[in-house]
């Protein structure tokens, strides 16, 4: 205890003698460095050249922005308007068509531009303002929700390319920059800005959600910020090349948190390719279905149960059966449907894919060839002038997971027409006034016999559930 005291008092002492110490020095007059002579610039610190100041900040990420921001661009899109509420009248409130912003990046210097799809969607304008400024019209050339991608053209030719790069050598941790407008209807400023991080992790599968049109598979991800505003804008490593397209984060604030994810370029100019030459996406068919799909559990298994093999399809040919189960795919396990989602997402048609397949307890090398889907190559029938009818086959049934064993598949159905009937693309047409109708040919001659003005019903199936439309013949 004495011994205690004892450090407690020359504690108190030494805490006195620094105060004292403290307050000594307060007193006296802090020592000024002398001003240089008037006329006469600061010298830099001695031993460190002013040259090798610049060059220590000159660093790679200064390099590679320098290299692809002059070829990031804004966008802006003009939305319709909402649908107007009862109350405009007695308000006075005119409501202005809404807008939407985000970024793209140049791809061709005869103007073609590479951006998310949700920044162009539903776009009734698009205007386009490149990096120094000048605004320009764009014009939209194609789009895939299913990927997430659009390509913009704008009429302008020799314009600053990005240098496209590769996303499937990555290193987790390496730099990762990305380029884009956050809240660029708030700063009015048209020059793109930049934040930086690591590559956080790759082949990553984001589980969809209600909101998400996308499959966003096999995404990279990063910390470097991504907010509104960034979609379209190039992710891109320390060299300057474009290594993915900044589309989607993970955040309870809408603002970045470090969950940031963009699409792997190769997927992206793939896309945008098949736009370009043909307006389209040619989707590949790989002719199996998995057992559970998307209301499975997605937790590490071993491997995925075919639950289903369309007759004659890429997988029948291959030799799987149902009831098999798909182990890996071009040596990648397959984990959980999302896995299987990612390969199939990036298959062209006439793509092969090496499966190991387990089969009555023995695991099997095979390989699968992508064909295309059966609705792609099926015959079309038009009703009504402009709606597209698919007669049920087998291969059809198999591709949209549809229950029904006859009908006609909507195919194609105007936006117009669909507001007006409740119909949709991917409707099966099944019966009109409780009389079956087993091919798309039986539904062509049932619409042929109507009169103007006269009620029908007409018996769908949507989703796996049936129900009666009620309709009048115009």
């Amino acid at each position: 205890m004495v011994r205690h005291r004892m450090e407690v008092v020359l504690l108190a002492i030494a805490l006195s003698a620094c105060h004292r110490a403290a307050d000594a020095a307060a007193q006296q007059p802090a020592a000024v460095p002398p001003s240089p002579p008037a006329g006469v610039s600061p010298q830099p610190i001695r031993g460190v050249a002013s040259t090798d100041l610049d060059s220590s900040r000159r660093t790679a990420i200064v390099a590679a922005v320098q290299r692809v921001k002059p070829a990031v661009v804004s966008i802006r899109v003009t939305l319709p308007a909402p649908q107007p509420s009862p109350w405009d009248m007695f308000t006075g409130e005119d409501e202005e068509s809404p807008e939407a912003f985000g970024t793209g990046f140049i791809i061709r210097s005869d103007g073609i531009i590479l951006t998310n799809q949700h920044v162009v969607a539903n776009a009734l304008q698009i205007n386009v303002t490149l990096a120094d400024g000048t605004d320009l019209p764009g014009r939209l050339l194609g789009e895939d929700p299913v990927t997430d991608i659009a390509v913009i053209k704008v009429a302008r030719a020799n314009l600053p390319v990005v240098t496209i790069g590769r996303s499937s050598d990555l290193m987790i941790g390496e730099w990762a920059i990305a380029l884009g407008n956050p809240y660029v209807y708030m700063l009015g400023n048209s020059d793109p800005t930049v934040t930086a991080g690591v590559i956080s992790a790759t082949g990553r599968n984001i589980v969809p959600t209600g909101s998400n049109t996308g499959s966003y598979l096999d995404m990279i991800q990063t910390d470097a910020a991504i907010n509104p505003g960034n979609s379209g804008g190039p992710l891109v490593n320390s060299l300057g090349d474009v290594v993915g397209v900044n589309s989607s984060i993970f955040s309870g604030t809408g603002e970045s948190v470090g969950l940031g994810f963009a699409i792997p370029i190769e997927r992206a100019i793939r896309v945008a390719n098949e736009i370009i030459q043909t307006g389209t996406v040619r989707r590949a068919w790989v002719g199996l279905s998995i057992s559970g799909g998307r209301n499975s559990a997605v937790e590490p298994g071993n491997g995925l149960v075919v639950s289903q093999v369309a007759p004659g399809g890429p997988a029948s040919r291959a030799g799987i059966s149902g009831g098999d189960v798909l182990l890996k795919a071009n040596g990648r396990a397959l984990r959980n449907y999302l896995d299987w989602d990612a390969v199939k997402l990036d298959l062209d048609v006439g793509d092969s894919v090496a499966l190991t397949v387990q089969e009555g307890g023995r695991n099997e090398q095979v390989r699968l060839v992508a064909g295309d889907l059966p609705t792609a190559t099926a015959q079309k029938v038009r009703i009504l002038k402009d709606v597209d009818l698919i007669t049920l086959t087998p291969a059809i049934r198999s591709e949209r997971s549809i229950r029904a064993t006859w009908g006609a598949l909507i195919y194609h159905i105007p936006p117009a027409l669909a507001d007006n009937t409740g119909l949709q693309e991917g409707d099966v047409i099944i019966g009109i006034n409780n009389q079956a109708l087993r091919t798309a040919e039986d539904v062509a001659k049932a619409f042929q016999a109507m009169q103007p003005g006269e009620n029908f019903t007409l018996n769908v199936e949507r989703s796996g559930m049936r129900f009666p439309l009620q309709l009048v013949f115009q």
